[in-house]
């Protein structure tokens, strides 16, 4: 693949481009330095001069390398589907990362974290630097929200007025909340959620990691508003 300047781009990284590249060079993360030294650099914004000159190993898909954070982020933003998820802090889960990481992999528009503003970043794998992360003190805000909006909240949860997931019809202006390890979603906020669903297990054990839920609840949205993953 080309850019708009005739050269490779940056789905065609050097190793790519290189009969001569040995497998263990081919199996490293990312991409190095630009080939042919900054006379070769592409003429365009989007591209991260310090990442043209050293590599770009960071965890991005092929079309994002080199580009800058602030690029790749409004090329999301551009394109970002109508879906938004919410989870409670209330214990400083290190889920949160996972979700956001997988959120951003099913490019949603935002993750909304209800309760303290810290959270543990280690799950997200940075991936938190090109979504839109937004905070809420009390429930009454996400609420609000998405009132405001024009969202409807769906609670992810397996209590008692809990519906099959892959039974339901979802609408394309969500917003599925989830609930901290444990505890699940608050009283109050389950009880303002226009529906609860949950995901039908096979097991013996009650329950699934809520990372893991938010991945499956996220692509049940996905499968039935997305349409193809681009390539």
């Amino acid at each position: 693949m080309t850019d708009l300047t005739g050269r490779p781009g940056p789905a065609d990284p050097p190793e790519a481009t290189d009969p001569n590249a040995t497998s263990a060079h081919a199996r490293e993360v990312g991409v190095g330095p630009w080939p042919g030294g900054p006379a070769a650099w592409p003429d365009d914004p989007r591209y991260d001069p310090e990442l043209l000159a050293d590599g770009d190993r960071r965890n991005v898909v092929d079309r994002y390398r080199y580009w800058t954070i602030e690029a790749i982020r409004a090329d999301l933003a551009g394109r970002a589907h109508a879906l938004h998820v919410a989870v409670e802090n209330l214990s400083q889960d290190l889920n949160i990362g996972s979700i956001v990481r997988t959120a951003n992999a099913f490019n949603v528009a935002a993750v909304h974290i209800i309760g303290r503003h810290r959270w543990n970043k280690r799950g997200a794998m940075v991936t938190n630097r090109y979504l839109d992360v937004r905070h809420h003190a009390e429930p009454d805000e996400l609420l609000a929200w998405a009132a405001d909006a024009g969202y409807e909240v769906i609670g992810i949860d397996n209590g008692p007025r809990a519906q099959l997931l892959e039974e339901a019809e979802l609408p394309e202006r969500c917003l599925m909340v989830f609930g901290s390890e444990g505890e699940g979603i608050s009283p109050e906020l389950l009880e303002r959620c226009s529906r609860v669903l949950r995901i039908g297990q096979y097991g013996s054990t009650r329950s699934i990691n809520v990372a893991a839920a938010a991945a499956v609840a996220m692509h049940a949205w996905v499968c039935q508003h997305a349409g193809p993953a681009p390539d």
